[in-house]
């Protein structure tokens, strides 16, 4: 039966014995209540109440319903209490979503946080498409670029990460340091996306000739084997590129070559006890240095 607001508005006038009293239980009007055990009496054939001055009072086949009712009502309202009592919960699966070049530092403080919430099972997908929070493909997205405008997310920000422009030594021993008078001798390397949001690579798009940007890669981990192996100059983290010994910087950072990287989450799921554990550990815990 598709009639569960008939039912349930039957319910309360067998409960209280008047309309006016189902009417503000169920916070309607009292015409919506009479028409509600009408329409229900119609589609069961029997009489449900008996009317009188004094209210409603239950027939035999409203007793039986009033029992039906009842237990119905009493399973939606525990059904509420757990279901409740699970967002107050930090257990079950917890989807964390990164842009791949960010998973080498945070895979060690998602990796504490796991340690310290066995009851959680950590899951960290890592890709450069966007994960739909609307969808529930995650709790959290971790993004970087512009401000993430999707409706309905709740968006803070996490960091920025500051890049800079760097190759190996050898690169360097080959070509020389890098002369923004002159960086048509160079060879460069970038993602293969031309509409990408990253700020340094709009930037390098419109100081570089496509000629010179000689080795391209679909994802930015690639991009970052590829500088390393000596194909060209290309940007890092600058936290990363000066951390390591086989690189040269070759351009420093600069404001507008800054990503901000961006903590997102569902308005529905924001609030969570399981959320807010992980946004707060997130916030305690990162050290942006370690990229």
């Amino acid at each position: 039966m598709d009639a569960w607001d008939e039912v349930r508005t039957a319910y309360h006038v067998a409960r209280v014995g008047t309309v006016s009293g189902a009417a503000d239980a169920l916070g309607v009007h009292h015409a919506t209540v009479i028409r509600h055990i009408d329409a229900l009496e119609q589609r069961l054939g029997t009489k449900l109440f008996q009317r009188h001055a004094r209210g409603y009072t239950a027939t035999e086949a409203g007793l039986d319903l009033l029992q039906v009712a009842k237990a119905t009502d009493d399973q939606f309202s525990q059904l509420a209490g757990r279901i409740k009592g699970r967002g107050e919960e930090v257990t079950g699966e917890l989807i964390v979503t990164s842009i791949p070049a960010l998973s080498p530092s945070l895979t060690a403080t998602l990796a504490r946080y796991s340690r310290a919430n066995p009851q959680v099972v950590m899951r960290f997908m890592t890709d450069e498409r966007l994960f739909r929070l609307e969808y529930g493909e995650a709790h959290v997205a971790i993004r970087a670029g512009k401000r993430p405008d999707q409706p309905d997310n709740v968006v803070q920000k996490f960091f920025d990460m500051s890049h800079a422009l760097y190759a190996t030594r050898e690169y360097v021993e080959e070509m020389g340091q890098l002369d923004e008078a002159d960086m048509t001798r160079h060879r460069f390397v970038s993602e293969d996306d031309r509409e990408s949001r990253a700020p340094f690579y709009r930037w390098l798009h419109e100081m570089v000739p496509d000629r010179c940007i000689s080795y391209r890669a679909s994802a930015q981990r690639s991009v970052v084997d590829a500088i390393r192996a000596g194909a060209g100059i290309g940007f890092l983290p600058s936290a990363v590129g000066d951390r390591s010994p086989d690189l040269v910087q070759m351009m420093a950072p600069r404001e507008a070559w800054t990503a901000t990287v961006w903590l997102v989450t569902h308005v529905d799921l924001h609030r969570t006890a399981k959320v807010q554990s992980i946004l707060t550990h997130l916030k305690d815990d990162f050290d942006p240095g370690s990229f």
